[in-house]
């Protein structure tokens, strides 16, 4: 980054931000469709930490899979994390709690938990390395982190679609103009043995949006992500796009998703390293 985003430098910037429309896609993820690849690692009784916890779905889901083991999710968001308490109290997972804070210099004691665990927060860190060392020492001997981040630039659609080029083009500059890494899926691997986790296991996933009901579903979310959002904010705050631009982006969405034929892959890769 160079000097002259200097406001920037120091801190993570959350490209998403916390609209309703981000909030809407953090609420549907469960431990099948966004964390399968952990779940052999889980048992009953194992403490369990996860960072960038959002709204609490997620979490929820892997405290009811160790149970009575302690759940802990934290975010830096303390807003969110109201949400994500009346979740866990109204799903009855009752071994979870939330915790505002960045974890890096949360009051956590090191070698505390069986599992660390992050879902797309690594691609928006300046630092990710460090953070995956940070998430290490968190862990027990023998214990796991696992992390799972998507890469933009293989995500695919069909039909072809100038705005949605121009909606990736976007995308992956403010991403990189806040400090982070649109593409962290395929980093992962590199970055966890570059952050001493020699023994790490690197798979992919994908999430696939085809019925009606998922494309519409999924572009009205990015519809209003772009001009409703952080992100929208900030690419016309960055100078990046117009006002005019996002909304030609938010109606290339909504054509998308009216196409019979249209589907929408995300490619996420996966690691989990034992530490």
């Amino acid at each position: 980054m160079s000097s002259q985003h200097d406001e920037h430098d120091e801190h993570d910037v959350y490209t998403h931000g916390h609209h309703d429309a981000v909030l809407r896609s953090h609420r549907w993820r469960t431990a099948q469709n966004s964390a399968a690849y952990l779940l052999p690692e889980l048992r009953p009784g194992q403490r369990l930490l996860d960072v960038g916890c959002g709204p609490g779905t997620l979490t929820a889901d892997l405290a009811r899979l160790v149970a009575p083991g302690p759940v802990v999710g934290i975010d830096v968001a303390a807003a969110v994390l109201d949400e994500a308490r009346d979740h866990g109290a109204a799903a009855g997972v009752g071994n979870v709690s939330f915790q505002a804070g960045d974890f890096r210099t949360a009051d956590l004691a090191p070698a505390s938990f069986d599992v660390v665990h992050a879902h797309q927060v690594l691609q928006h860190l300046r630092d990710p390395v460090g953070a995956l060392a940070a998430m290490a020492r968190l862990v027990r001997p023998g214990g796991v982190v696992a992390v799972r981040d998507g890469d933009y630039a293989s995500m695919t659609w069909s039909p072809d679609d100038a705005g949605l080029d121009r909606w990736l083009e976007l995308y992956s500059a403010v991403t990189h103009r806040n400090g982070g890494e649109p593409n962290a899926g395929r980093h992962l691997l590199s970055w966890a043995h570059r952050a001493g986790l020699a023994d790490a296991t690197y798979t992919t996933s994908t999430w696939t949006y085809v019925s009606p009901a998922d494309r519409s579903w999924w572009a009205e979310l990015w519809a209003d992500r772009v001009t409703s959002s952080t992100f929208g904010e900030q690419a016309v705050g960055y100078g990046l796009a117009t006002p005019a631009d996002l909304a030609d982006i938010a109606a290339a969405w909504r054509a998308w998703a009216a196409a019979d034929d249209g589907l929408f892959i995300v490619l996420h890769g996966e690691v989990v390293a034992r530490v």
